[in-house]
């Protein structure tokens, strides 16, 4: 398998290039970023163990390419994406960022095309075990609040797991308002934000990696469901799952656990 990682100067892509490197039946063919000329002891070092480039249409021109790994910024993902649509690439998809009308975008546009891709806002298998989880039990325990962590360098909030966590809770309870109904904010946002009854709380603290926690109350009861990357190598197996299975699928889809066997 032929990989271009974008963004490999950044913490994720630099981890996901090693991985590749060291993973049997992967090939590092190529690698990307936009601000080469900042990281120039890295760009040699990598150089040696494939081609850099600046751009992804400079590299997908010179080099074939069967998957492509993106761990980038929310403001490239969408066009990144179509573009790997657009040359018969497979994406795995790490940024996160995307609007539902985006992800329907490109949906779309891959399943005219019988191309397999992945966005997953997260990698790890316990992040997705965990909401598999919550989604489950959000059948029984209605009440529920998302409180997600992560290092304060992380440009958007609420993370694309916690996000994704209460549209699984959301498919499987339906509409539910959780606290008194006549609550009021003494401080705006102190409740955080709403997202069809279901509170998410975004923290976000030097020292942290990505951390997640779904609390669920009932009669008497509380239920704790917690899920923590301490290290970014946790994403690991989940990528290269993602690297393996993309080109059997029909289309891109939203979330690792769409790979996962039942």
């Amino acid at each position: 398998m032929r990989v271009l990682v974008t963004g490999f100067l950044g913490r994720m892509g630099s981890t996901s290039a090693k991985m590749v490197v060291d993973h049997e039946g992967f090939e590092l063919v190529a690698l990307v970023n936009t601000d080469l000329d900042q990281h120039v002891d890295a760009v040699t070092a990598w150089s040696k163990e494939a081609p850099v480039f600046a751009s992804i249409e400079e590299a997908i021109e010179q080099v074939d390419i069967d998957v492509a790994i993106d761990f980038t910024v929310p403001a490239a993902a969408f066009a990144n994406t179509k573009y790997y649509i657009d040359h018969n690439i497979h994406p795995v998809i790490g940024t996160t960022g995307f609007t539902d009308e985006e992800i329907d975008q490109l949906t779309q546009l891959s399943a005219a095309k019988k191309l397999g891709g992945l966005i997953a806002p997260n990698f790890a298998i316990g992040s997705v075990l965990m909401q598999i989880f919550s989604a489950k039990a959000a059948k029984y325990l209605p009440d529920v609040e998302i409180t997600e962590i992560h290092h304060n360098q992380k440009l958007d909030a609420p993370s694309g797991t916690a996000e994704k966590t209460a549209k699984l809770i959301y498919e499987a309870r339906g509409e539910h308002v959780s606290g008194h109904p006549d609550e009021k904010e003494t401080m705006p946002g102190a409740r955080g934000a709403d997202f069809h009854g279901i509170r998410i709380h975004s923290l976000r603290l030097p020292g942290y990696n990505s951390h997640q926690i779904v609390q669920f109350g009932g009669v008497g009861e509380a239920l704790t469901i917690r899920q923590d990357s301490f290290d970014r190598s946790s994403y690991m197996p989940g990528v290269a799952l993602a690297v393996e299975k993309v080109a059997n699928l029909q289309g891109l889809v939203y979330g690792l656990e769409h790979l996962l066997d039942d």
